[in-house]
């Protein structure tokens, strides 16, 4: 179940995607959720999912392998459906019991779950696509206006790039103590859903035990380095804007444009 996420993992490619600059990159997926958020027919989320498997074939990266992010979870996907199709009012076309479904139930809760699941694959472009180390200087980079004001924009950027790090190293992790518990017979795959998340316990304490040493660990050694914030840091690599990434972002932002205007026109 865990080595099927692909949200924090990284692969490195010499791509077009892989060498655009990360701010660029952060810019689009921005809006590409509010493409996604925006998008008024389900038919039009056809080309935005084509716009996403061109991307990931430029990327050199498998569609499969990302597609497969979606696994661990079909269940809250399906869940997210069943619950829009259930407590939407509308028009009714098929009853049992207590429950009712209804059209516009059906109709919301499938943009609900394609929403989901093209948020899921977007995202999950990104930080395949961006090391950690240039996702840490492109949100350092996008939040340092804002730190004239307070705001804390290279600790921010630094803890969600340790989190991002630190979600592959959980997951082998996991799948280690999971190997290792299932030699001693432990059983994580037969029983209902709610028996097999009581087997789940015996993983989840060593493995927040082995997360709470790393984090000291990481703490011990950044201290060790003398690291004191991102006051008076210098970087070995500038940011900066190529023309190839000016290209990509307007691109971009026409092509989303172009999908919400025509699903608005046309529907």
């Amino acid at each position: 179940m865990f080595k099927d996420l692909t949200i924090g993992q990284y692969i490195p490619t010499n791509s077009v995607i892989h060498q655009l600059d990360p701010r660029i990159k952060i810019a689009i997926i921005a809006l590409f959720m509010v493409c996604v958020f925006f998008v008024p027919n389900l038919l039009m989320y056809l080309p935005v999912f084509a716009g996403l498997i061109g991307v990931m074939l430029l990327s050199k990266i498998s569609p499969k392998y990302v597609l497969k992010g979606l696994k661990p979870l079909r269940l809250i996907i399906l869940l997210t459906f069943v619950l829009n199709a259930l407590v939407t009012p509308g028009e009714i076309i098929a009853e049992f019991w207590i429950f009712k479904i209804t059209s516009e139930g059906l109709l919301r809760a499938s943009f609900m779950a394609i929403r989901l699941m093209l948020l899921v694959l977007g995202t999950s472009m990104l930080t395949l696509s961006t090391s950690p180390i240039e996702l840490t200087d492109g949100l350092e980079a996008i939040f340092k206006p804002l730190s004239r004001f307070g705001f804390p924009a290279h600790e921010l950027a630094m803890m969600m790039s340790i989190a991002l790090r630190f979600i592959p190293t959980l997951i082998e992790e996991s799948d280690k103590i999971m190997k290792a518990q299932t030699a001693r017979g432990a059983d994580f795959e037969s029983g209902g859903m709610i028996q097999r998340a009581k087997s789940l316990v015996p993983l989840l304490v060593p493995l927040f035990i082995n997360s709470l040493r790393r984090a000291e660990e990481l703490a011990t050694a950044m201290e060790a380095r003398c690291y004191r914030g991102g006051e008076g840091r210098t970087r070995l690599n500038e940011l900066r804007l190529k023309r190839g990434d000016l290209w990509a972002f307007t691109g971009s932002a026409l092509f989303f444009a172009a999908v919400i205007l025509i699903g608005q026109l046309a529907f």
